[in-house]
């Protein structure tokens, strides 16, 4: 698929993905200052999530709505998401700077108010976040607005990932990417079972990459070599700034590394066929063949004291060695000649 003309997929570099989420803490400078590190990090895109508590969830003190286990123990869905959500009045002003700095800008809407919101600001695709795969009103408006859509697919089971592509299908809109994700902050490489990558792209003829909670890059580097098309990773400006995301997101210097890594493991990684660099192309004069290893009359028998097979690559291929044995010299030649087809009376290639 394309996002603003930037191919997604087999053959395309990978689209790497800066996840802001909430480690912005408040402050809109430093949700700019986000975007700007983003962008000198290396990163394509810079993403935002576009909700409210109100839009999320309910204002309830049930037990239903607290969280019971992980990074944000004991707390109340409500009051977490009024940490951790981006003021909407910010985000034409967060795109805008994005636009200026040449850098792709996109949102994950929570709702059906949020895709207006962002439709109304122009965004040019949008994610689905792996909670809200099951959310079928929501895939289905989005799809409708038929941009590009990149769905994480943490936590589905088959039939789930099934009903949400069909969904996109089913609205006309045929550009999708598919994220494997371990919907755990942090998550650990126990739980991450990268090898469903390469299998997302075979049961659904989809790009697909990785949405990445781990810590470090090892995770998102493995993924781009077993062909992941996609990275995201929760990027922020320092991990002591407090908010809900800092515990599990990278900070700038360890983005710009892992992308440097990822840009390195894309040009190890070449194409599958036999082709030759430059540098091996000058290496080939330094491999064997067979030249004069001592001062030869003409007549003489070619043998083990006067021929061999040795580096450099400027005389006849060592494959021709044994069949010269025993053949004459057809002329006088000097120590460390390479050996030539002409040399010896009787012989051809």
């Amino acid at each position: 698929m394309e996002i603003n003309g930037r191919k997604i997929g087999e053959g395309s570099p990978a689209y790497i993905i800066a996840e802001m989420s909430a480690n912005h803490a408040g402050d809109m400078n430093r949700a700019l200052e986000i975007i700007h590190a983003a962008k000198e990090a290396g990163a394509d895109c810079v993403k935002i999530q576009t909700y409210t508590p109100d839009t999320i969830t309910l204002k309830c003190d049930n037990p239903y709505f607290t969280i019971e286990s992980g990074t944000w123990e004991k707390q109340n869905l409500y009051e977490l998401y009024g940490k951790a959500y981006t003021p909407w009045e910010w985000q034409p002003r967060l795109m805008e700077e994005a636009k200026k700095l040449g850098i792709e800008f996109f949102s994950t809407p929570f709702d059906l108010t949020a895709v207006k919101f962002l439709e109304d600001m122009g965004v040019a695709s949008y994610k689905i976040a792996s909670f809200e795969v099951t959310d079928i009103p929501l895939i289905k408006a989005v799809a409708k607005t038929g941009k590009p859509i990149i769905m994480s697919v943490g936590m589905a089971t088959k039939e789930e990932v099934d009903e949400a592509v069909k969904t996109v299908r089913d609205c006309g809109n045929d550009s999708l990417a598919l994220l494997k994700c371990s919907s755990v902050y942090p998550a650990i490489p126990d739980d991450m079972n990268l090898r469903m990558i390469p299998k997302l792209k075979e049961m659904y003829s989809l790009p697909a990459g990785l949405s990445d909670h781990s810590m470090g890059h090892t995770a998102a580097l493995t993924a781009v070599a077993i062909g992941a098309d996609i990275i995201e990773k929760h990027f922020c400006i320092s991990r002591e700034i407090e908010n809900p995301d800092a515990s599990f997101s990278m900070e700038a210097d360890e983005f710009a590394e892992m992308v440097k890594a990822i840009r390195d493991a894309e040009r190890a990684l070449g194409k599958p066929e036999f082709s030759l660099s430059e540098a091996e192309k000058n290496s080939r004069k330094l491999r064997k063949s067979i030249f004069v290893s001592a001062d030869i009359k003409k007549g003489d028998v070619l043998s083990t004291e006067n021929i061999r097979v040795v580096r450099p690559g400027a005389g006849l291929h060592p494959r021709y060695y044994e069949k010269l044995l025993g053949l004459k010299a057809s002329r006088d030649i000097a120590f460390g000649t390479p050996f030539e087809a002409d040399m010896a009376e009787g012989f051809s290639e």
